[in-house]
């Protein structure tokens, strides 16, 4: 049968059309909501690193109670029963998101980070990114396949809004949906309000740190296995966190099943963890700890277990109830490890921060393609390649694990790991393939033998 000539380019020009229309309108109305938010954030956070003790010790459970009073009772507006989470929505939701309930987190995070409490600042503008994508898509009744686009369009351009990495924004809001698969039906779109989104809160006046990281021009293949290390350490960094932040989540909700607790307590308890922890912990890693992360982007002497107190003190905030943003602690935690460990591998503190702050990112959110992009937009394109190979080698050291438990596993990483496809991270069983297996048995078997026979 003949195909058809003229008709499907005519289509795909008016798909062009079509995305460009709704995802620059979608991307200027999310960057103006995100930089709404984003100048309150600048105006109540890092207000607290030093002051008394004892206002911490206030601050921080009056936080998490505010937080849990919030997100219990707010929750109850919401007329519908969809989950306000931007993965599943896409991945289950076919699009569909509460918009009356879309003020509640960027509250619960100003409240977070004003306190003292250490989280990040992406979760909420990603959330506005999301709830604002859902709401145009059901007021121009738009088809579910369309409605799930425009939601991830969203969430993309709400993290390049607060990353100021458009591109490398556009595709995490893409690429954190599933592990191992990227809807490149979603990528035109996605980039095209991310782009718009992040000139709309420039424009308005959101400020976007520039850094200068010197790699060699030339290429060495010393530098590339160096800077790999680094990916491995941050692979293992990532993997902590993640079972940090599990472990947190399961405590605070066994506390909560064993004791009766009434809900909003449980980040109050939190915020009292908190409160301790910093008596030996350091304050910097309190709130965003941004300026952390940029004394070790400037080649500043870095301590080794640095990375351990901010995963710490985020999985007690978050996994207690807090409500908050998940990557620029993940952000903080590489710089720091890449500036503490740089010099035991020959590496400039300031290279092995700027490999490291993407290479968490890539692991800890199954993110790597969209790690390696902010790395080139953020540090140019000397670190291309650097960049990359730390980037893939902890995407792969940190296995099947994810600080998003909801997101999908869609290729295990690995031809000896089984892994059912299109299930939760956090439902999926990932078990050794069966080849690995019986070879694994075979071995022990002919050893046994071999013993047996020596006998």
């Amino acid at each position: 049968m003949r195909r058809f000539s003229l008709a499907e380019p005519l289509v795909m020009l008016a798909t062009v059309v079509q995305w460009l229309v709704l995802s620059i309108g979608t991307g200027a109305i999310i960057g103006a909501g995100c930089t709404i938010f984003l100048r309150v954030l600048f105006a109540t956070e890092g207000r607290v690193y030093d002051v008394p003790w004892w206002v911490l010790a206030l601050l921080l459970p009056a936080g998490g109670f505010a937080n849990g009073l919030l997100l219990h009772y707010g929750y109850k507006l919401r007329r519908s029963t969809f989950n306000d989470n931007a993965i599943v929505a896409v991945n289950e939701q076919h699009g569909k998101l509460p918009f009356r309930t879309m003020w509640i987190k960027p509250v619960c995070a100003l409240i977070t980070l004003g306190c003292g409490a250490s989280a990040g600042k992406e979760g909420p503008c990603s959330h506005i990114g999301a709830s604002l994508g859902a709401a145009i898509g059901r007021s121009l009744h738009l088809n579910q396949e369309m409605r799930k686009r425009l939601l991830a369009c969203g969430v993309s351009a709400g993290f390049a809004s607060v990353f100021g990495t458009p591109i490398a924004g556009a595709i995490y809001g893409v690429e954190m949906l599933a592990i191992g698969r990227i809807r490149h039906d979603f990528l035109f779109p996605g980039i095209v309000a991310g782009v718009t989104s992040f000139e709309v809160s420039r424009y308005l006046g959101v400020p976007y740190p520039q850094y200068h990281i010197a790699f060699s021009s030339d290429f060495t293949e010393v530098l590339f296995l160096k800077t790999v290390l680094i990916g491995v350490l941050c692979g293992a960094v990532a993997w902590l966190f993640v079972e940090l932040l599990q472990r947190s989540r399961q405590f605070f909700g066994w506390l909560k099943q064993r004791f009766g607790l009434w809900p909003p307590l449980s980040p109050l308890l939190g915020g009292v963890v908190v409160a301790l922890l910093i008596i030996a912990v350091p304050t910097e890693y309190l709130g965003l700890s941004l300026p952390v992360m940029e004394r070790a982007l400037d080649g500043a002497p870095m301590p080794y277990l640095g990375f351990l107190w901010k995963a710490l003190l985020v999985a007690v905030t978050l996994g207690s109830g807090f409500y908050g943003g998940i990557v620029t602690p993940q952000f903080v935690m590489g710089a720091i490890t890449g500036g503490a460990f740089a010099h035991l591998l020959g590496l400039e503190a300031a290279q092995g921060a700027a490999v490291g702050l993407v290479a968490v990112v890539a692991s800890a959110s199954n993110a790597p393609m969209a790690a390696i992009l902010m790395g080139i937009e953020l540090f140019g394109s000397g670190s291309t390649l650097y960049v990359a190979g730390a980037c893939v080698a902890a995407y792969l050291i940190i296995g099947h694990r994810s600080v998003y438990p909801e997101q999908q596993v869609a290729f295990s990483k690995s031809s000896w790991i089984f892994a059912r496809t299109d299930l939760p991270v956090g439902q999926e069983k990932v078990r050794l393939s069966y080849g690995l297996l019986r070879w694994w048995r075979m071995r022990r078997r002919r050893a046994k033998q071999r013993d047996d026979e020596a006998q």
